[in-house]
């Protein structure tokens, strides 16, 4: 299977799992509404796909919400096997992604290092200025 193909199908196994969990089909306790699902990969024989999830909630409760779609998973391909039309369905994997966090936490590292070395620029220009009106 060509690679566009893999990628649009892992789009169309995101988009089903996404509204599995909006619509809280999934009954699963640990499963929460605030789960996101970033990326499907499948495998070029379809024999597996990797998803990735991850939330604003904390690390423990993401953890939680992974092994809960873990253990959801045959209902998962069930549901989306019976709406998508292919030959073979891809055993589902679900993987804990922290991407988004960390990427939120380098910009915020990155806006207090503007913000500091904004504050140093201000006081060495505040510095030269006090000579010159002595």
């Amino acid at each position: 299977m060509g690679e566009f193909r893999l990628a649009r199908l892992g789009e169309q196994i995101r988009d089903e799992i996404a509204k599995l969990i909006s619509l809280q089909k999934i009954k699963d306790p640990r499963v929460s509404s605030f789960l996101t699902i970033n990326s499907v990969e499948v495998a070029a024989d379809l024999a597996f796909a990797k998803v990735y999830v991850s939330s604003v909630l904390p690390e423990g409760q993401i953890v939680k919400g992974v092994a809960g779609l873990n253990s959801a998973a045959g209902f998962i391909q069930t549901s989306i096997a019976k709406k998508l039309t292919i030959r073979k369905f891809p055993k589902l994997t679900f993987i804990a992604d922290n991407s988004i966090k960390e990427g939120f936490e380098m910009v915020h590292k990155l806006n207090q290092l503007e913000a500091e070395e904004n504050e140093i620029r201000r006081q060495q220009t505040n510095g030269e200025q006090e000579p010159d009106s002595e």
